[in-house]
């Protein structure tokens, strides 16, 4: 029999979720955001050291991403959640009463390790207690309506950063970014946390939390979801079971061997990589791109305000998005791709109308990925895997940052842009002609196990 969830979640979730957006929206709410690359101009810093902090920025993330994780799975996710937001305030706190190239790297290298303490813990937190309140079949919108709340803290950034500076200058602006980040970490000791119990490891693949039959075909549904309809979806024999209690590192090599030695993880990894890490680069070019349409420099963040209501109409879609197949992911990639490349390529301020379909459409993909990911995670390292996801990301995106720089250079922006945006029609293409593997009958322990869940 299927427990289907209830359309009005329990308390618990509802505590689950308002914390979680509360902290997603205030980790946000940053007005240094829109203001620190002119800071660090009006510091006397050039391009060429600006770009510097730029890749000292992506170095933390990616040093710190993947240790952080195995630390979340083995002491406390909220702990760290609860860390991330002050080692960020510390680093602000550096900028403004020590402006300089010194205190600036510091504090890039401060607030990439604070990403990397929420990135993994924040996911397999939320993905644990979902599971254990019996509900994670709503765990790819609300994390959909959580990236929502973060984009309208950096919303909310913009429209208050010009103010503040106004009345205080930069130490406003940065006293306001650590008073947010402050907030943030009161907010985090209100998540629950349960350690999870031991899991059986996972035979059959998975739709919206319910175990799906040896068969691939969900009772209740005639389409599979994203989370289940990707190719690679089976599970090798010899499956490592649930790690029990291990120290850092071992929970650290668990986690790397789950990803090693498991394809459908595997190529759950790669998914989110691809997908989150092309348009988390691009978007860092939009102002370039609406700059080249002719338009003054007053008129650059209205435009940008309009790509930012696309990805928060695509984290809001999230509930909708699961519901898509294999052939229905691909298409959304597809669209991904056309609205990047036929927005940057029109050279007019309406093409910023493509462009942010193709943002929120990534939004979504990105959300769905993150989604399927979790599914295919078993045993105690689940933020340890996340962070893999991540730190692969920051690799791709470090590539993409230099790929786009020499294109750019030769053929410009729109042209850049538009070749960026290629692998998510390649991806498409590929989603939609891979033939999914056979699905090797699960056996009777494995199947009443899954049941048992």
């Amino acid at each position: 029999m299927i427990h289907l969830a209830s359309r009005v979640p329990d308390p618990a979730v509802r505590r689950l979720t308002a914390t979680l957006y509360g902290y997603a929206f205030l980790s946000d709410l940053v007005l240094l955001y829109p203001l620190y690359v002119v800071f660090f101009a009006d510091t006397g810093l050039s391009v060429g050291q600006i770009s510097s902090l730029f890749v000292i920025w992506s170095a933390a993330g990616i040093l710190f991403e993947v240790p952080s994780g195995a630390w979340a799975d083995v002491v406390s996710r909220r702990l760290l959640l609860c860390l991330a937001p002050l080692v960020t305030a510390a680093g602000f706190a550096l900028w403004v009463l020590l402006p300089s190239y010194p205190a600036f790297a510091v504090g890039f290298l401060l607030w990439g390790a604070g990403g990397a303490l929420v990135s993994g813990a924040l996911e397999a937190l939320v993905w644990t207690e979902l599971d254990r309140l019996g509900a994670v079949g709503r765990y790819a919108r609300v994390l959909g309506r959580a990236r929502t709340a973060g984009v309208l803290g950096v919303v909310v950034s913009g429209v208050l950063a010009g103010p503040v500076l106004a009345v205080g200058g930069y130490p406003a602006v940065g006293a306001a970014s650590v008073l947010a980040c402050l907030l943030a970490t009161i907010v985090a000791a209100r998540f629950p946390e349960h350690r999870p119990p031991a899991e059986a490891p996972v035979d059959a693949p998975v739709q919206a939390g319910v175990p799906v039959p040896a068969s691939g075909h969900h009772p209740a549904a005639a389409v599979r979801p994203v989370a289940a309809a990707m190719p690679g979806d089976r599970e090798p024999d010899g499956s490592p079971a649930d790690e029990g209690d291990l120290g850092w590192w071992d929970t650290l090599r668990a986690g790397v061997t789950q990803v090693r030695t498991r394809p459908p993880v595997r190529s759950a990894v790669l998914l989110v990589a691809v997908v989150a890490a092309d348009w988390g680069a691009l978007d860092e070019y939009s102002p370039l791109l609406a700059l080249d349409t002719g338009v003054r420099a007053e008129v650059v963040p209205l435009l940008l305000l309009l790509l930012w209501a696309g990805v928060t109409v695509g984290g809001l879609l999230a509930g909708v998005g699961e519901r898509l197949g294999r052939r229905g992911y691909a298409a959304l990639l597809g669209l991904v791709g056309v609205g990047l490349a036929g927005g940057a390529l029109t050279g007019r301020p309406a093409g910023f109308v493509l462009l942010a379909l193709g943002f929120g459409a990534a939004q979504l993909a990105t959300v769905l990925a993150d989604a399927r990911l979790q599914a295919r995670i078993t045993g105690n390292s689940r933020a340890t895997v996340t962070s893999l996801a991540g730190m692969a990301t920051d690799l791709l995106i470090i590539g993409t940052y230099a790929g786009y720089g020499l294109l750019a250079t030769v053929v410009g922006n729109a042209v850049a842009f538009a070749v960026t945006a290629g692998p998510y029609l390649v991806l498409g293409l590929v989603l939609l002609t891979r033939r999914r593997p056979t699905v090797v009958p699960a056996s009777s322990t494995a199947a009443a196990a899954h049941g048992a869940r």
